[in-house]
């Protein structure tokens, strides 16, 4: 059987981590890094059973991410799952993820929409998405998905350098250049926090990146 691992990049989320690690690591050890986090999100995931890694300030979800998928490489990880630690993410479809990389080399979530979903949030994907089909000729309906999956190989041919929420459009942007495998699959997120995650600003930045890595560089 691969080798699995499932990464939760968590900054200041005591409330919810427990629960989903609880749920997570039936379907394979959890990786939790505590980004810099001012509350009890570290001791939480220890006591839930995770393997915990701390960065001491925080640098951001995409610097998160490399912590969390470096380490897993380390102990022999053939296929990684990444998720938010919040609860957006349904764990039960953790599955789904392992399932869809015995033909693809990465695999995409892309969010139904619910009345909960926060409007910015909403119009700022579709742009990037938009952006992302003109100028890279990848077109997906949710490009800005946390929840996904990819192989150790994946990973090392994608790896990315953005530290920030640019790492969702650059992982995608690699895997478009280095030819790779990718699918999507439906979920459902469930949102906690209206104002938590992408913000105006972080959106401007995304297409400001995505038209200079494809003009610039």
């Amino acid at each position: 059987m691969p080798k699995d691992f499932i990464i939760v990049p968590s900054y200041n989320e005591e409330q919810r981590l427990a629960a989903v690690i609880a749920e997570a690591k039936k379907h394979a050890p959890v990786i939790v890094v505590d980004d810099g986090s001012k509350d009890r999100t570290a001791a939480v995931a220890e006591q839930a059973g995770a393997t915990v890694l701390r960065h001491k300030v925080n640098l951001g979800k995409g610097a998160a991410l490399k912590t969390g998928s470096d380490y897993a490489l380390t102990q022999g990880a053939q296929r990684i799952v990444v998720m938010d630690a919040d609860g957006q993410h349904n764990p039960t479809k953790i599955p789904l993820f392992f399932a869809g990389l015995e033909e693809h080399d990465i695999v995409l979530g892309a969010r139904a929409v619910p009345e909960s979903m926060p409007f910015i949030l909403l119009t700022g994907n579709k742009i990037i998405n938009t952006t992302l089909g003109l100028l890279y000729g990848i077109y997906l309906r949710d490009s800005q998905c946390g929840y996904r999956a990819f192989t150790a190989d994946a990973y090392r041919k994608v790896r990315w350098g953005a530290s920030n929420y640019y790492v969702e459009t650059e992982m995608v942007i690699r895997a478009g250049k280095k030819h790779l495998r990718y699918t999507q699959i439906p979920i459902e997120t469930i949102y906690h926090d209206k104002y938590k995650g992408t913000t105006v600003i972080d959106g401007v930045t995304i297409v400001a990146r995505m038209i200079g890595a494809r003009f610039f560089k």
